[in-house]
């Protein structure tokens, strides 16, 4: 920094040459008297040592030399006076830098430093030079500190020790010394200083290295060009960029210090590789588990292939964090899903999750829907073998065994994260994934677990929100998400879009908010607790079709759904994922937890229920399954809350066991379900056998199993009217649908019971 040079400020006094009637005796302010024609100060313009030279004989006790003009004083600028002094003749005197410092109405500092350490003439003709620093801060090697009230000074020189000796003074000289106090006094370091060039072309790695060497906490400045950085860079400095870095793909930039996505796209002039490059440090550099967006909107052409961007890494097993910003996407036509029909083999008894013989298997990418005869909802191709031409499926197919056409739709996504092996630990905070109904958001990398979406919208998707392809869902947490889908205006029928889906266990779907997709999750694994959600999926269609919210594609559940408001949707649990649907020994569809839920619909058809089990395979049951605590209201009405869909098989209704469908509030709802059900029964005639029919409030239309009660209420009496005091015993899974308690007395009798009636065996 030089003002001289930026701002034209002119620090330099006028040379002797030009008059001495600007070169005071006294303190340099106007009214002093000056040297013009004074008997004891002459110009020299011929000297040998200086050329033109001011002789001056010192005839008082401090004889001063100050230049009349005022030096502008400025914070952050440094000053040096600088004087060359000869003695000619007589007594040998001392020289000092002096000068007066004034303050903004022109008056006299107090309590400053305006003289220098004086240097004593000891030999006639010898030139010595005194030389000092003035300016406002207290900085080492300042001789003279004015602090921030000062605003001008008249400099010079004095003259002290014997009088009557003559001296020749050069012309004295004042110049921008700031450059000695770069470090302190603006902190930065230019990586030109260095030997960056800037030109795109020539690698200035060495003198980007060499600027953070230097730096020592101070921070960088890239000035404006483009500079080529030709191997991974780290920045232990912070750095600031007016110019732009261009870097190999495999060249890894870590800026220690100011890691954040301002800065890289500051770096790379372009938010989507500024984008690729900072997450491509995250997972290379130990320093940093947070990559901050800072609130800004990173806008792409094309999906980000994560593993690509990355390059070096296949896996990665810490935690890591994206937060805070939004990803935006132009309509191109890299986002447009590629589709591919290509014959393939099933053979479920070989390898339940394989395609074999797949025809043009290098056509199919990984990450792509199946669909195809057999086929269940949100199978996705894992991995492929091109030379063997297998495809591995994220899950089994329920009825595809032998050669068939099957369909490949490759959607694309925003993130892509398929080309890892195992991605884990991974956070996303605060993050809007705004699709545009141009692409999808998110694919999961094939293997994973404990990644986490919190807070993050995913707007518009035009295919699918987040998608497992494998199961790097492995105890994924989405929490307090809102999901808007791109189709509300569409009817259900019509929709297709998913907003997420999830292949294995332990997943907590928490707080979230889903809004007119086909279905808001498809879920395959066990061992899931999906809480406080609400979701929505109505239409403006009168008496319309309802699709499921929540798809269960595991028997063996071992699930909570608790707390969600579900409007206008459903629960399905079936085992479309499932290669031998029918049942063979397992549990079948067991453990699961439908509690203290808000359901709510309007517009459907009659027949719509709230909770749907949908068996692929003929022989499976209920094994364990409550369903206590919530609230079902209709608009309108329906005729009951809970089916089973028949289309591919009935449930076995002999072998049910563990059910609890009890205390939940019904409203407009035509048959309300209840096991075990409490209900009154009353004979008007004496009888000995009581037909009881318990259906069709028995759940699932399923069988009257177990009496657990019989309690009497009021008198039993015999034909004749006597009060008579009997127990009967109970004939369970009566009538031609099973639906009926036979109670047998010992004698005929009237009157009326309190039973509780089950659908389950007591044991």
């Amino acid at each position: 920094m030089n003002k001289a040079i930026t701002q034209g400020i002119v620090f330099m006094p006028r040379p002797f040459a030009v008059g001495l009637d600007q070169w005071s005796s006294g303190d340099g302010r106007p009214g002093s008297d000056t040297y013009e024609n004074a008997p004891n100060a002459a110009f020299v313009p011929a000297d040998q040592d200086f050329g033109g030279a001011l002789e001056l004989q010192k005839i008082e006790a401090v004889q001063r030399l100050r230049f009349m003009g005022e030096t502008p004083i400025l914070p952050g600028c440094y000053l040096q006076v600088r004087a060359r002094v000869k003695a000619i003749a007589g007594n040998l005197p001392n020289v000092r830098i002096a000068a007066f410092a004034g303050d903004a109405g022109g008056s006299a500092l107090a309590g400053v430093a305006v003289e220098a350490a004086q240097v004593t003439l000891t030999t006639y003709g010898e030139v010595v030079e005194v030389r000092a620093i003035v300016g406002i801060g207290q900085r080492a090697g300042v001789d003279m500190v004015w602090g921030p009230q000062a605003v001008f000074g008249h400099f010079g020189i004095d003259l002290t020790g014997p009088s009557g000796g003559v001296v020749r003074i050069d012309d004295i000289e004042i110049e921008d010394v700031s450059r000695f106090f770069l470090r302190d006094v603006i902190a930065t370091v230019d990586v030109r200083d260095y030997g960056a060039i800037g030109d795109g072309v020539t690698d200035d790695y060495a003198a980007f290295e060499a600027a953070d060497t230097a730096a020592g906490g101070r921070e960088i400045i890239v000035p404006a060009g483009t500079y080529f950085l030709g191997a991974s860079t780290t920045i232990q400095s912070r750095i600031r960029f007016e110019g732009t870095l261009t870097m190999p793909d495999a060249a890894i930039l870590s800026l220690t210090k100011n890691y954040d996505l301002p800065a890289y796209i500051d770096a790379f002039g372009d938010s989507e590789l500024a984008f690729k490059k900072a997450y491509q440090a995250l997972l290379n550099n130990a320093g940093h588990v947070t990559l901050d967006l800072a609130g800004r909107k990173i806008a792409l052409r094309e999906p980000i292939d994560m593993a690509a961007a990355v390059g070096n890494r296949s896996t990665f097993n810490q935690r890591h964090v994206i937060q805070n910003g939004q990803f935006s996407v132009f309509p191109t036509p890299a986002w447009e899903t590629d589709i591919v029909a290509s014959q393939a083999s099933y053979d479920p008894e070989a390898n339940n999750k394989r395609l074999s013989n797949v025809v043009d298997v290098a056509n199919v990418a990984v990450g792509s829907l199946v669909e195809g005869n057999g086929v269940g909802r949100e199978v996705y191709v894992t991995s492929r073998n091109i030379a063997a031409g297998r495809l591995t499926l994220s899950q089994p197919l329920f009825d595809a065994a032998g050669t068939q056409v099957f369909t490949f739709r490759r959607f694309k996504y925003i993130l892509d994260f398929s080309g890892f092996q195992d991605v884990s630990r991974m956070v996303f905070s605060e993050v809007d994934f705004q699709c545009s109904g141009d692409c999808s958001a998110v694919l999961l990398p094939p293997s994973g677990s404990a990644n986490h979406f919190r807070d993050c919208f995913i707007t518009r998707p035009k295919d699918r929100g987040i998608t497992s392809h494998g199961e790097g869902d492995q105890g994924m947490m989405i929490d307090r998400c809102q999901f808007l889908s791109n189709e509300s205006p569409l009817l259900v029928t019509e929709r297709a879009s998913i907003g997420f889906n999830a292949n294995a266990n332990d997943l907590k779907i928490r707080d979230n908010r889903a809004t007119f997709f086909r279905h808001f999750a498809v879920m395959a694994g066990s061992s899931s607790l999906i809480t406080d959600n609400h979701v929505f999926q109505g239409d403006s269609a009168s008496n319309g079709v309802r699709s499921a919210g929540f798809v269960l594609t595991r028997t063996n559940n071992r699930g909570m759904i608790s707390g969600n408001y579900i409007d206008n949707c459903f629960l399905e649990w079936a085992n479309e994922h499932d290669s031998a649907p029918d049942f063979s020994g397992e549990f079948s569809f067991s453990a699961l937890s439908v509690t203290g839920n808000v359901f709510l619909a309007s517009d459907m058809a009659p027949w719509f229920t709230f909770i749907t089990v949908k068996p692929h395979g003929p022989g499976h049951f209920l094994n364990g399954m409550t369903v206590t605590g919530n609230t079902f209201r209709a608009i309108g009405s329906i005729d009951r809350v809970e089916t089973v869909d028949t289309s591919f098989a009935d449930l076995d209704f002999d072998r049910v066991r563990g059910i609890t469908f009890a205390e939940n509030t019904f409203h407009n709802i035509d048959v309300q379900a209840e096991s075990p059900l409490v209900m009154a029964h009353e004979e008007a005639s004496a009888s000995a056998v009581w037909v009881i029919e318990p259906a069709p409030r028995l759940p699932f239309g399923a069988w009257a199993q177990t009496v657990e009660s019989v309690l009497a209420d009021g008198p039993l009496r015999s034909g004749g009217g006597a009060v008579t005091h009997v127990v009967p015993y109970f004939e369970a899974s009566q009538g031609p649908a099973n639906d009926r308690v036979n109670l047998r007395w010992p004698t005929p009798v009237s009157g009326r019971v309190i039973l509780r009636v089950r659908i389950d065996d007591a044991l």
